[in-house]
């Protein structure tokens, strides 16, 4: 079954890029199943695409890998940009970030 294990997010500043990582309960391998890309700017950190592979869709993986990543920036104390669709979504959804964001530019 594929939602079998434990999330883990791994962050590479170097390709600004955060990763879901599904560890595995046994012995198998740990897999990548979505990424979130940004781009680090001075102030605020451009949120630009969100992925999870179609065959880990619907287990909620998106919705934690957003929330650990708008969570990671807080920390920084930078704002966030969200360029991503699913971003600007979850920013709606989940109003404790909305302080945090800033608007698109047209």
């Amino acid at each position: 079954m594929a939602d079998v294990g434990t999330l883990r997010i791994d962050h590479s500043p170097a390709q600004e890029r955060y990763e879901a990582v599904l560890v595995s309960d046994s012995f198998g391998e740990d897999e990548v199943v979505g990424y979130l890309d940004y781009v680090s700017e001075y102030y605020q950190v451009v949120l630009t695409h969100t992925v999870i592979r179609e065959q880990y869709s619907g287990h909620g993986y998106a919705g934690q890998l957003v929330r650990f990543v708008l969570e990671d920036i807080r920390a920084s104390g930078k704002q966030v940009v969200p360029v991503c669709s699913y971003v600007q979504r979850f920013i709606e959804r989940h109003p404790e970030f909305a302080d945090m964001a800033v608007p698109v530019p047209q």
